[in-house]
This record gives structure tokens, sequence and C-alpha cells, in this order.
């Protein structure tokens, strides 16, 4: 067959035989000669050579390196993935959001999906790499942050990034940038939360990883963006109540199509780095989402005239998905999410879905749509109107970009 794998191929060759074959990847340890395969994967990603990567990606796991951890040597060069005309950087937010899908598969489903993720970043642009600055010694407030993003120099946003983390800490830097970002959400339809929040929590957690790449994308997307000015929070009004958050998230998850699909997305984004806020700015920034929202009215998805029960079988479900009806999936995956295993059994269906359904050209956000998607019902399977709601939006978001 040689090493030009085709999708099928390359499927064919990671199933469960292929792989006991080649014995447990978890009793495999780093080698040189991994570590220099592994940067003839990032070479060929960065040099937006698709064949080149696929052929490298597959003889990789021929020999036997943890698909996960090739997944994780890409940091470097994803950040610095395009999706032009856009300039809001989806592939590096995706790259985190792959982390929250890999603990529904098992261990021989997730080289499908560091395919997926290989070719899609291999296949566009790259940033131009931002030549790496000095941290400054003087003490960087982030008004100087602000003021070099507004002078529109990517390079000296890049420092003073840089400086400021190393001298306030990841928690106080996320927390600045997230607020800056939140002033922006209907110009950038969300993405200066969202792109950013994730950017910040794989980053963060990478202690093991060079920041500079992240940085870079960072300051080149909010100086593209003109995103320099912190709002006031008081402008947003008084903490939001349980009930007005839930009220405004059956409002998020009403309608169809990328719009309405990133109302979603940016609550996800939102709830997921939580933990860099505090009580006063996470309720800024909810406040902020009720106002990106607009007026846009709630409603409440129906499933009851789509005939079809749970699918207990995977391969009965790909036959149903590959229809591309979206009523009948979301009704069939609706049944599943009233227990912890029947939520896990459907984020495992529709993700081996998206890699098995792959040809080589997606939409970034038919992943983060997914992640923002098995979150909801993660949290608020018990509210049958959000999570119905939530369920279809994404699943018709996905077969009317499938279609």
């Amino acid at each position: 067959m040689g090493l030009r794998f085709a999708r099928r191929d390359f499927l064919r060759f990671i199933s469960a035989g292929s792989l006991s074959a080649l014995g447990g990847w978890g009793e495999l340890t780093a080698t040189r000669r991994g570590e220099a395969m592994n940067r003839n994967l990032l070479d060929a990603i960065e040099a937006s050579d698709v064949a080149r990567a696929s052929d490298q990606l597959a003889k990789n796991i021929k020999e036997g390196i943890d698909p996960w951890e090739i997944h994780l040597s890409l940091f470097p060069v994803v950040q610095c993935v395009l999706n032009p005309p856009f300039i809001n950087p989806h592939l590096p937010k995706m790259y985190r959001v792959c982390r929250e899908l890999v603990p529904y598969l098992s261990q021989s489903r997730i080289a499908a999906l560091v395919f997926l993720e290989v070719r899609e970043y291999a296949r566009r642009p790259k940033l131009e790499k931002i030549r790496r600055g000095k941290s400054l010694t003087s003490p960087v407030t982030f008004k100087d942050v602000e003021t070099a993003i507004k002078e529109n120099d990517p390079g000296k946003v890049s420092v003073l990034m840089a400086t400021f983390l190393k001298q306030k800490g990841g928690v106080e830097f996320a927390r600045r940038l997230l607020l800056l970002g939140s002033g922006y959400l209907n110009n950038s339809l969300g993405h200066s939360v969202s792109c950013t929040a994730f950017i910040l929590l794989e980053m963060l957690e990478r202690t093991d990883q060079d920041s500079w790449p992240a940085l870079s994308a960072l300051a080149s997307y909010f100086c593209k963006g003109r995103f320099h000015t912190t709002p006031v929070p008081e402008v947003h009004g008084p903490p939001p109540t349980k009930e007005r958050l839930a009220l405004n998230l059956l409002r998020a998850t009403s309608g169809g199509g990328i719009v309405n699909l990133h109302h979603t997305i940016t609550r996800y984004a939102i709830e997921r780095s939580r933990k860099f806020l505090t009580p006063e700015d996470y309720s800024h920034m909810a406040n902020a989402w009720i106002l990106f929202l607009g007026d846009k009215k709630e409603e409440r998805v129906t499933l009851k005239g789509s005939m079809a029960g749970v699918v207990e079988d995977y391969d009965r479900f790909y036959e149903m998905f590959l229809d591309l009806k979206a009523g009948p999936v979301a009704a069939s995956l609706q049944g599943m999410i009233n227990s912890g295993e029947g939520r896990h059994k459907l984020g495992r269906f529709v993700i081996k879905s998206l890699c098995d359904k792959y040809q080589g050209n997606y939409d970034p956000h038919y992943v983060t749509g997914l992640g923002s998607t098995l979150w909801l019902l993660d949290h608020y399977w018990k509210d049958t109107p959000i999570a119905t709601n939530a369920l279809y939006q994404y699943v018709d978001f996905l077969f009317n970009g499938l279609s």
C-alpha cells in the first residue's frame, strides 16, 4: 500500500487489529527517533504540505508513537494556523477543544481524530512568525499592552504580553485578556472571548511548552481585530441570577446557523475559562454575553415529529448520520442524554461519525460547536428545552454544512 495513505486506508490501518499488532501505546517511551519523526510532522504542517503531513503521521503511528502524544506535540505549530478570510484563530481554539473530546473515545479511535486534526492544520496557510523579543525588566501594566495593540504592533504586543505574563502570572494575564475581549463580542461574533479563552487554557496548562507561539497568535489577533480598550464592568448591570442565565441560554440555543451557534459557543468559553475570573469578572462576562445575544426571542425545538428511537449500535447510527437529516438524528441522540453513560455514548457516536465522514475539508466549528454542545448537555441535561435546543442547533448546523 505504501505510505501515501488515503483516509480510508489510514482508518483501516489504525483499526483494532493493527493496533494490537503494534503493542500497547502506553508501554512505549519517547525516543530520539520518535522526536525526530514528530519534528518531521511539524515541519510538514508548517509547510502546509498535506500529503507529507499525512504520510508522516501514518509513519509515526506505524512506529508505535502514541497518537495522543502526537496531538500534544502539535502545540507550537497549531498556534500559527490561519483560517482566511477570517482573522479569528479558529484552529488553535479547535486544538484545545479536541482535548475535551478525547475522553469520549477509546484509545484506538484517538488516531482518527488526530488524522482529522493534522489534515486541517496542514491544509491552511500559516501566520508569519513574529521574531522573539526579550522580556522587559521594567514593570509592565496591562494598559501598556492595550496601547501597543492600538498602535497595531504585534511584535511589541507579544513582548509586552510575555513580560506581563512573567511579572503578573498566568491567571492575571488570562483575566485581563478575557476582560479586554469581552468588549468586542458583537464585533467579533464572540471570538474575542471564545478563541482567546481556549488558547489561554491550553497555553497555561502546557508548562512543558514555550508560550511564545500562543502569545504571538493572540497579539496578532488582537491587533487585527483592534481590540484595545477594556470595557467598564458597571455598564453591564447587576450580577445575573441563575434563572436569568438559564433563560438566556435558552435564547442562545435558539435558532440555526453560524451566528446562533456562536451564541452557545461563547457561553461555553466563558464557563470553561471561569477559573481565571473573580466573581465580579464573571458577572461582567455573563452580562456582556447576554448583551451579545441582542433581542432574539427564545424558541423551543420539538422533536416529536421525528420518529427515531435510541440507536444502540454505532453502525446503525452512522447509517442514519449519513442521511444528513437533523430531526431523526437529534431525536435519536436526545434519548441518550438522561444518564452519564448515555451522554458518553452520544459524544462517542458523534465524534466517530465526524471522523468517519471526513473527506479532507471541515469547518472548524464542526469540532468547536460539538465541544460546546457536549459541555452543555453535561451541565443542563435536566433542562429539556435547553438540551434539546442545543442538540438540534448543532446537528442542524453540521448537516447543513456537510450537505
